[in-house]
């Protein structure tokens, strides 16, 4: 009998930081919280499920579909061989296609994606998770509305996969505004992840209205001026709505002076 996987949300840090000395030296923290999760769960996962905050489309859910997904440096001004990293990790279009039918089983547009390939939402943190790029992996996408309640919806939608071997991964930051990171983040970054944390904490039913009505945070559109990032949480949130959630990585001094979180969530 298969496990039931726990579902994340997880800060996947900025562009390729684990194939550039300095930047990997000052995500030490984020790295070993990555590391750690393989040894967090009930079993090997048959494959991740990714949820991206890289990854967004307007008229339905995509669902990666390749056999052998391609490379996305969807990054800029990084150093040359930042663009030549390859993760090679399979595909899974028999997962992506039951993926497709529990999502439109639920009344939700999608369509499968033959050509999308792994952006660095995603292969990041796999490059960490699975480092011999050894597990499936593939990709659904959030809409550009970024509603809240569809995206939780999605999640439901999704959640029978985690009976199934799937491990699914909303993949974002619960801080992200590219004009303020440095000393300028340090305060609103706080209040937003006090505010999280102590929302992440609470009953089921209070976290999801919360988090329903995240804009009332404070600081909460200095923190996600553009909510791409933040996104990921309701879809991993609804994969496991009832469920415990554990904060696995914090830490106060990223980008010179951001707080972010991680959770998992089981059950």
């Amino acid at each position: 009998m298969t496990a039931l996987q726990p579902t994340y949300f997880i800060s996947h840090g900025g562009g390729p930081w684990p194939w550039m000395e300095d930047r990997r030296r000052d995500a030490a923290k984020l790295e070993a919280s990555l590391a750690a999760m393989p040894s967090e769960l009930p079993e090997p996962p048959k494959a991740i499920l990714m949820v991206s905050g890289h990854w967004e489309e307007d008229a339905a859910y995509r669902v990666m579909h390749h056999p052998s997904p391609p490379m996305l440096y969807d990054y800029y001004n990084f150093p040359a061989h930042t663009y030549e990293v390859v993760y090679p990790a399979p595909g899974a279009p028999a997962l992506a296609e039951r993926a497709a039918a529990l999502i439109e089983a639920a009344g939700l547009p999608t369509e499968l994606d033959d050509t999308r390939g792994f952006d660095h939402g995603t292969f990041v943190p796999a490059a960490i998770l699975y480092p011999e790029a050894n597990v499936p992996v593939f990709q659904v996408s959030m809409r550009a509305h970024y509603d809240p309640a569809e995206h939780v919806a999605l999640g439901r939608a999704l959640a029978p996969l985690r009976a199934e071997g799937v491990l699914i991964i909303g993949s974002g930051l619960s801080y992200h505004n590219l004009r303020l990171f440095g000393p300028g983040a340090k305060a609103p970054s706080i209040a937003f992840d006090t505010w999280l944390s102590e929302v992440m904490d609470q009953p089921s039913e209070a976290r999801l209205a919360a988090l329903l009505d995240w804009e009332s945070a404070p600081s909460a559109r200095i923190c996600h001026a553009r909510e791409d990032h933040l996104v990921p949480l309701f879809a991993a949130l609804g994969a496991a709505e009832t469920g415990t959630a554990t904060r696995v990585y914090h830490e106060d001094d990223v980008f010179g002076g951001v707080t972010a979180s991680s959770w998992r969530l089981d059950g």
